[in-house]
């Protein structure tokens, strides 16, 4: 191989980097789920026929979530897990160039069967407002003071705190590093922050986003993301880490389904539903707060980095459902 070769990328790399980091887990489960199920009929998953994907996504559609799932436990699959995994058999044989059994008409014809049977439809989780914030914050102020919780608790306010003053998605908290975030002003200032966002879902290429954020004097997240960091001394790579028990950083940052436990852990110690919330609630709630505190639209889009008014427009009118009612004066 000539050093001209060996500078050029792969095509198989060209191919793995041409999806987000979460997609590529995703369709790497999908795909294993196949797997899976062609290795229990003795058929090769590259020699699958659309009669297979559609033995396979009946037989998934029966089957139950895992003890483990943050929601509904026990249920059956959701429909967007379904639609991965068929995305996952299209990825697979579109990298060698070949037709997929996946995209059968009759495939299709039974996935939207499925989803009529089962009544499923989006999940629209509940938006945390600003004020619910305050009290689990209060909450994790609580546990700090308790004898072995400080650097936990710290953790839980500063990956709350800023997951809602950012309205960052899941996967973008998971993914901030020490190297993401800069303070302005010394080294105890509170004068707010400014977090670069690497890559999220409506920047797949990963050109990068930019987000301010102040502190505040109610949910403070730059003081607070301030004191996690000085508490756990992280100078480097991940900023919200996992933990072995008695408060020991194991270095690797905390995942999807971590971000949704704290949610739920939080909100139960509130007298919230765990199950009517989960990570987004962040995201959504910040959303939701802003428009209830009568924020401009596009001040609104700066932070959440929506492309469209679509969605930030839906949690505005839920916001403002009762104000100015049609029927405040007559009912």
């Amino acid at each position: 191989m000539d050093s001209a070769e060996a500078g050029r990328p792969l095509a198989s790399e060209v191919i793995r980097r041409s999806l987000a980091e979460n997609t590529r887990i995703a369709y790497r489960a999908g795909w294993k789920r196949f797997a899976a199920y062609c290795r229990s009929t003795d058929t090769e998953p590259m020699e699958a026929t659309p009669a297979d994907v559609v033995d396979f996504l009946v037989r998934l559609a029966s089957t139950p979530r895992s003890p483990g799932a943050t929601t509904k436990q026990g249920e059956p699959l959701a429909l967007g897990t379904l639609r991965i995994c068929l995305a996952a058999i299209n990825r697979q044989f579109s990298e060698r160039d070949r037709d997929s059994p996946a995209r059968h008409p009759s495939v299709a014809t039974v996935l939207q069967a499925l989803g009529r049977m089962s009544s499923m439809r989006c999940r629209q989780v509940k938006a945390l407002r600003d004020h619910e914030i305050v009290k689990i914050l209060e909450r994790c102020d609580e546990r700090a003071r308790r004898k072995g919780n400080r650097l936990i608790a710290a953790r839980d306010a500063a990956l709350l705190a800023v997951g809602f003053a950012g309205a960052l998605r899941r996967s973008e908290i998971c993914g901030l590093r020490f190297e993401d975030v800069e303070f302005l002003g010394g080294p105890k200032a509170r004068n707010g922050m400014f977090l670069d966002i690497r890559r999220s879902k409506t920047d797949p290429y990963g050109r990068g986003e930019r987000i301010a954020i102040p502190d505040g004097t109610a949910i403070r997240p730059v003081e607070r993301l301030r004191d996690w960091l000085s508490l756990s001394r992280i100078e480097r790579g991940p900023v919200f880490q996992t933990m072995r028990r008695g408060g020991h950083l194991q270095g690797r940052a905390v995942g999807p389904s971590d971000v949704a436990r704290l949610v739920k852990q939080y909100v139960d110690t509130i007298g919230l539903d765990p199950a009517e919330y989960s990570g987004h609630s962040l995201r959504a709630g910040f959303v939701t707060s802003a428009a209830a505190h009568h924020a401009r639209l596009d001040k609104i889009m700066e932070v959440t980095r929506h492309k469209s008014t679509d969605m930030v427009l839906r949690y505005i009118r839920r916001a403002d459902a009762f104000e100015d009612h049609a029927g405040a004066d007559f009912l």
